[in-house]
């Protein structure tokens, strides 16, 4: 006899400049999962215009009180939300919020994870108090653009230093300021973006990527990729353009390799995360030319199209992508 198979939405869209970046990880997620075990649909979310792509090109709008659609005369509900949007309302609490209410199994972290790693002065400071190396950043909401003068920001975190939406799903609005006389520009294009904005120290090092995953039979820390840009800094040009070099393995020592798992795999259980996340790293020296860890950032719907950094991790670490996603689903459901 055979069995139902399970209904999985990769919601993609959301209403952030990332919007476009997301259905490309949507395209890429359905290249990997596995059809034959599942029927895959993809949601694109716009504001409260929600559509489903139907397997003949058309689309049919989601009734968003079951989280359903008619195709054919006929109500499809789902069983799993794989949630690929990068920004508002998906990488921070506000659409786990929604699957919570329909008690419908998704891939992320909960609600309170998702909030808190999205805001990323908060994260930090919380991260902190756990013992995880993180820059020296000042907090700025809106209508507080002048609470500092440029010499205390100078004191607070050292020139130069980035201007940075707090609350954001990607590298927009991000600027690196190397004098006071920047750093008014900089909060500007950064409020475009965020109503909280961050200023935090430059640390200058190599920057490195890794990605992890934990499922109820086994813990996966994935090798980590080096990011190296000829650019200012790991902006959306470098991120999105290909103005980047990534390098899996990344090139540190190993047992800087094995420390920099061993803090991804913490960091994962202090949260109490779920699903795939990636975590972003600077590897710097200290004065006696040893590698500290700093933690840049904590994020839970990480890029997923082909040549994203956690489908490079799992051909790296020898395993399939196929299988990593069918593991992840079928974690909801196991006993």
């Amino acid at each position: 006899m055979e069995t139902t198979r399970r209904n999985i939405a990769i919601v993609c869209g959301g209403d952030s400049s990332e919007h476009d970046v997301s259905l490309r990880s949507a395209q890429g997620l359905y290249s990997f999962f596995d059809k034959e075990r599942y029927n895959v649909y993809i949601v694109d979310v716009k504001g409260l215009d929600w559509k489903v792509e139907l397997h003949d090109g058309t689309t049919s709008r989601i009734d968003l009180n079951d989280f359903s659609f008619i195709a054919d005369g006929k109500k499809t509900t789902f069983d799993y939300a794989y949630i690929t949007i990068h920004g508002t309302p998906g990488e921070n609490g506000v659409m786990q919020g929604y699957f919570e209410l329909l008690r419908l199994p998704y891939s992320t972290s909960g609600v309170l994870v998702e909030a808190l790693t999205f805001d990323k002065f908060v994260l930090n400071n919380y991260l902190r108090g756990w013992g995880v190396n993180v820059a020296k950043s000042l907090l700025l909401r809106r209508g507080e653009e002048n609470k500092y003068t440029e010499e205390e920001i100078e004191r607070a975190v050292g020139m130069p230093c980035f201007v940075k939406p707090a609350a954001d799903g990607s590298s927009f609005g991000v600027s690196k300021v190397k004098n006071g006389d920047q750093i008014a520009p900089a909060l500007r294009v950064a409020f475009m973006e965020s109503d909280e904005v961050m200023i935090e120290s430059c640390l200058d090092g190599t920057e490195i990527s890794i990605g992890c995953y934990k499922t109820k039979e086994k813990q996966v820390v994935l090798p980590a990729t080096e990011v190296v840009t000829s650019n200012e800094f790991f902006d959306y040009d470098a991120k999105y353009n290909g103005q980047v070099q990534e390098i899996t393995p990344a090139r540190i020592a190993p047992d800087t390799a094995r420390r920099v798992a061993e803090e991804t795999s913490r960091i994962y259980d202090i949260l109490h995360c779920n699903g795939i996340i990636r975590i972003d790293y600077i590897i710097t020296k200290d004065s006696d030319g040893n590698d500290i860890i700093n933690m840049l950032e904590v994020n839970t719907t990480p890029g997923m199209t082909a040549t994203s950094f956690i489908p490079q991790q799992v051909r790296a670490a020898g395993l399939d992508i196929t299988e990593v996603l069918t593991e992840i689903v079928e974690n909801q459901f196991a006993d």
